[in-house]
């Protein structure tokens, strides 16, 4: 069941939101062809905890580490370990930080060094999928015209939208209802209410869709090893339009 959020809840959700979006940026400056995918996940657990918040992910279902940082062919949930980043690869980080009782929730995806045109492309586009999903949104849009725009401006500029994993609400706890798909037919869907926080998130493929999950339960490929970007903010539905609380 959806419930949107209060006034008050909302205003509460701006700090850990805030912590998302300082940490992406932290992070951004830092990462580096060289250091390891657990170096980065630490910069992510010191930012946080200094910041007075906890890592919403460390021992979620029992993942491992406070975010998910994943290379190239990895989709999402790439658990941080000792792989080196290298020239050319591109890196997405998901984090959630949580304080005054919420979460929040967003993901970037990283550049290192010079990469391929075909990367700096996915890169690019994959952000701008975002924006596109959320175009327009505001109270009584429907649900999956989210997707409906994702998909069709990913698919315009010659990608793929990954079909196995979504968006969703967020609040007290780090996944709520609904679910938020990249992918959708324009006009349906639950129309939504003032006051309903989402986080939209495109993972989107330069090649096909479809993706495996490794032996360890939790990392998600392409199927073609082609690589995957990933793109998220926590955002707020108003009456007249959205506030990205993680910008």
């Amino acid at each position: 069941m959806i419930v949107p959020k209060s006034e008050a809840e909302i205003e509460l959700m701006r700090e850990p939101c805030r912590i998302v979006r300082d940490c992406l940026a932290f992070v951004g400056e830092r990462i580096r062809a060289g250091m390891t995918t657990k170096e980065v996940d630490g910069l992510v657990y010191d930012f946080i905890k200094a910041s007075g918040a906890e890592p919403s992910c460390l021992g979620y279902y029992g993942y491992p580490a406070s975010a998910c940082v994943s290379v190239n062919e990895v989709v999402v949930h790439g658990i941080p370990s000792e792989r080196v980043l290298a020239e050319g690869d591109i890196v997405s980080v998901d984090l959630c930080a949580y304080k005054n009782g919420f979460h929040g929730d967003g993901a970037r995806t990283f550049r290192i060094g010079k990469v391929s045109p075909e990367k700096d492309k996915l890169v690019r586009v994959t952000e701008e999928c975002f924006f596109e999903g959320v175009k327009d949104l505001k109270a009584g849009s429907p649900l999956y015209d989210i997707g409906y725009r994702v998909q069709k401006y990913a698919e315009a500029n010659g990608f793929s939208v990954i079909r196995s994993y979504t968006g969703h609400g967020i609040g007290r706890e780090m996944h709520e209802d609904p679910s938020v798909p990249n992918f959708g037919r324009k006009g349906t869907g639950v129309r939504l209410a003032a006051g309903t926080v989402i986080c939209v998130e495109p993972m989107i493929a330069a090649g096909g869709w479809r993706v495996k999950v490794l032996d360890d339960g939790w990392t998600a490929v392409t199927l073609d090893g082609r690589p995957a970007a990933h793109y998220e903010n926590t955002l707020v539905v108003h009456e007249d339009g959205v506030e990205i609380l993680t910008l």
